[in-house]
């Protein structure tokens, strides 16, 4: 049987507008994180017209990485990460994103980011946008609905590229870029595309553009990056969440399929280069004349990734409806029914540890790619207790399910697993409600939801659990 490799990638991922704050800070320009207020798990963030005083913005200071990233890579590497995964905030390196010349003390930062995690051997990983791009972009060209973002993104790209050629081996385009897909709230139009739907705008139409416009960047990205340095590894990355028939009658079953599909089209594209045939027929049934053209397919048939990195926290059960239409899409009136076999966390998100080897499965079945799973965690609020300890033995035991399914997965189903990164090593701010009580850290952070605290780091028990799982690779969990 194979074991995972000797060089597995053990470590955890983050964002930067989740963790870094200092969002004025060296010329840093305003992101779309930065216009989004806190909210909760009943209450979803607002998407406001620039600043408001009167609002609460958890992104602007987040947990402070800017300033305490020394103490917090020195804190991942007693834990023996192999690698860490940020992203780069585009608004550092190009305030507006549509600047000419990049803002060196953004590039700077980054270039001692990079450098510490070299000190003491983590890999650095990548992702060149991740819910963050410049709201000057939002506000004056309309986001991704607009073709000129696609040279915005690729002189970003190729901004960060050449000046960390020789620091960063393995990146990323676009950070979930299929959240978008399913239109269920204007949360995910708006952080994958910075799109704000307009009276009688088609929102799916609107969508599938700014996708397509997405996807050009990205394999335009990826050519450069591949001239600049041919030993990159640039990566897709992905949501996936594994999607069940409620029973085994064929309706709920090829109801499940599409939803499969409609959610990783994106990965087809990336991986082969070519629109799968049954989304060029639903956009021919729509009436979607998408601004498509001769060279964009090109661009996408040279330009596809070296891996596949995704995020795995929950799957998800579906019915069909009695009205289903012949091609059985329905984006925005799908019927998801609640998984009874299985438990939920206390943001109502179904754990299923044997999903994510059913992820890995299905997305080797169809891509033949190496894998990256480069997020996986339990989102749970913890408590201090007096001796100011913090036992989540609930996060240890949700870890290890999960890890015990990969190592299946690669010993029986012979899955080429290139690491296993858990979200969020350091409690930061959720991207999803902008709340600080849902953690998902090995290191407690004083912050809270109101954005007061020390911002004093404490090791949570799992802290030194997987501390263990990685100097054993992953034998002791």
């Amino acid at each position: 049987m194979s074991e995972l490799k000797k060089d597995f990638l053990w470590g955890g991922s983050a964002a930067a507008h989740q963790l870094e704050g200092a969002w004025q800070i060296d010329g840093k320009g305003i992101s779309i994180a930065d216009v989004m207020t806190a909210g909760t798990k009943k209450k979803s963030r607002e998407i406001t017209d620039g600043i408001l005083p009167e609002k609460i913005y958890p992104n602007h200071e987040g947990i402070d990485f800017y300033h305490h990233y020394k103490e917090d890579i020195k804190l991942f590497a007693e834990m023996g990460f192999k690698a860490f995964r940020t992203s780069i905030a585009w608004t550092r390196i190009y305030p507006n994103g549509d600047d000419r010349e990049p803002n060196e003390k953004g590039l700077i930062f980054y270039d001692n980011l990079f450098d510490e995690l070299h000190k003491y051997g983590i890999e650095p990983v990548i992702t060149l946008t991740q819910f963050e791009m410049p709201y000057h972009l939002v506000v004056k060209y309309g986001g991704w609905r607009n073709r000129k973002m696609i040279s915005f993104f690729t002189r970003f790209a190729e901004t960060v590229f050449n000046r960390y050629r020789n620091k960063v081996k393995y990146w990323m385009t676009f950070n979930e870029i299929n959240n978008q897909t399913s239109m269920l709230n204007k949360w995910s139009l708006f952080t994958n595309s910075g799109l704000k739907i307009k009276a009688k705008e088609d929102a799916e139409l609107t969508m599938f553009q700014a996708s397509h416009y997405e996807l050009v960047a990205s394999s335009l990205a990826i050519q450069i990056g591949h001239k600049i340095n041919p030993n990159f590894q640039i990566g897709g990355m992905f949501s996936m969440g594994p999607i069940y028939p409620v029973t085994p009658d064929p309706k709920n079953v090829f109801k499940a399929q599409r939803l499969m599909q409609l959610n990783h089209w994106y990965v087809d594209v990336q991986s082969s280069g070519r629109y799968p045939k049954w989304l060029k027929q639903y956009f021919s049934t729509k009436g979607y004349n998408l601004d498509i053209t001769l060279i964009d397919e090109d661009i996408l048939r040279e330009g596809t990734i070296d891996y596949i990195g995704f995020s795995y926290y929950a799957s998800h059960v579906v019915e069909a409806s009695k009205n289903e239409p012949q091609n059985f899409i329905t984006p925005t009136a799908n019927n998801i029914i609640k998984n009874l076999t299985l438990k939920d966390s206390e943001w109502n998100w179904t754990i299923d540890p044997v999903g994510l080897r059913f992820a890995l499965n299905w997305f080797n079945d169809r891509y033949k790619l190496p894998l990256f799973i480069v997020e996986n965690g339990l989102g749970a609020k913890d408590s201090i207790t007096e001796d100011g300890k913090i036992h989540d033995s609930y996060r240890i035991n949700y870890l290890r399910q999960h890890i015990q399914q990969v190592k299946l997965a690669v010993e029986y189903d012979g899955i080429d697993l290139i690491g296993y990164l858990t979200w969020g090593p350091i409690d930061l701010v959720s991207a999803g409600t902008g709340e600080m009580s849902k953690r998902y850290g090995f290191i407690f952070v004083d912050r809270n939801d109101q954005g007061k605290g020390s911002l004093k780091r404490i090791k949570k028990d799992s802290f030194n659990w997987y501390k263990k799982v990685i100097a054993s690779n992953g034998e002791n969990i």
